[in-house]
């Protein structure tokens, strides 16, 4: 039971990293039409949140008080997982190529390592912490001057935000403490993340804009909606439902872990839909920080960063991928 289960969170990580890498390279278009990131992550939010519902509450059976007990978890999905790491991954893809921005947002488990030790005040192990140095310098790669100009600051400084909101998203989600189901957790969370987002572009306080002129996506013009229904469909509500069902079956670093294959699938479909290529100097860059986070995998003492659920950090299991912190009920 325990092996089928641990199966099923791989493919679950691998479908949902296979989706979410499509975001970048659909909605890069769509931003260079006129559309602000704020705009294109509530409209994202909305179509992905509005299909996962007729499943949640199926999985729910119709009662929504799982959903008001667990409402700091969706609070924190909504807040953290969509709304900041997306909203500051496209602001990054704006600026910078989008094999650059997912490479740094993917520093995301060296992030929950890192955050680990302070809480815990336990060194990591060598090889992980050989791995943060690697992984250091990749990213120095990654963000150095190339084809004659230098990247753009600003993006790199957003993609580090994405970098702390993803790492906060495989957090929330692997943290299982309440009766909520993982697609629940992903339609509330996306439908508070679209309500929130859609407030906060009434206030004017961030652009938010949205065009209805015609995109080119691989070389042929399309209407707007036919990229955002991609990104809604497949980069959200799959990527969304199966992530976070990974995440609860996996733990945070596991799910960190395979969500790698996401800086190869983004970097694969923004070549393919964009044209977009990493310099030889920044695909070095690239090796170092995937071999550094491969290397979070042998820490076996990493624990949960975040105090989701209301449990107190510092006093929490760790999320090494054991059967009781992926969400099976082995009791």
């Amino acid at each position: 039971m325990e092996r089928r289960h641990l199966t099923t969170g791989l493919v679950l990580a691998v479908v949902a990293a296979a989706s979410f890498g499509l975001s970048g390279a659909f909605v890069k278009p769509l931003l260079a039409a006129g559309w602000s990131p704020v705009a294109a992550v509530t409209v994202r939010a909305v179509i992905g949140g509005l299909l996962l519902t007729p499943v949640a509450l199926v999985q729910l059976r119709g009662d929504l008080r799982p959903v008001v007990h667990a409402w700091r978890r969706v609070l924190g999905m909504a807040l953290v997982g969509v709304a900041g790491a997306q909203v500051l991954y496209f602001g990054a893809i704006e600026r910078i190529p989008v094999g650059t921005a997912i490479l740094i947002e993917f520093m995301a488990p060296l992030l929950l390592v890192a955050v680990a030790w302070a809480v815990t005040r336990r060194r990591p192990a060598l090889p992980v912490l050989l791995g943060s140095v690697a992984a250091a310098a990749g990213l120095a790669l990654v963000v150095s001057p190339s084809g004659g100009g230098a990247v753009d600051p600003i993006g790199v400084l957003l993609a580090l935000g994405a970098m702390v909101g993803c790492a906060g998203y495989f957090a929330i989600a692997a943290w299982e403490t309440d009766d909520l189901p993982p697609l629940a957790l992903a339609a509330a969370g996306l439908l508070v993340a679209a309500v929130l987002l859609g407030l906060l572009g009434l206030t004017g306080l961030v652009p938010f804009t949205a065009s209805t002129a015609d995109v080119t996506v691989l070389g042929n013009t399309v209407p707007w909606w036919v990229p955002m229904a991609v990104v809604g469909v497949i980069a959200t509500a799959i990527a969304y439902g199966s992530g976070i069902t990974a995440s609860s079956m996996l733990g945070s670093r596991l799910a960190s872990f395979t969500g790698l294959l996401e800086v190869a699938a983004a970097g694969a479909w923004a070549w393919l839909l964009l044209g977009e290529e990493l310099t030889a100097l920044q695909l070095v860059g690239g090796v170092l920080i995937v071999a550094g986070i491969v290397a979070v995998r042998f820490d076996s003492r990493v624990v949960a960063p975040l105090p989701v659920g209301g449990a107190a950090v510092g006093h929490t299991p760790p999320f090494d991928g054991s059967p009781e912190r992926r969400g099976v009920r082995t009791p």
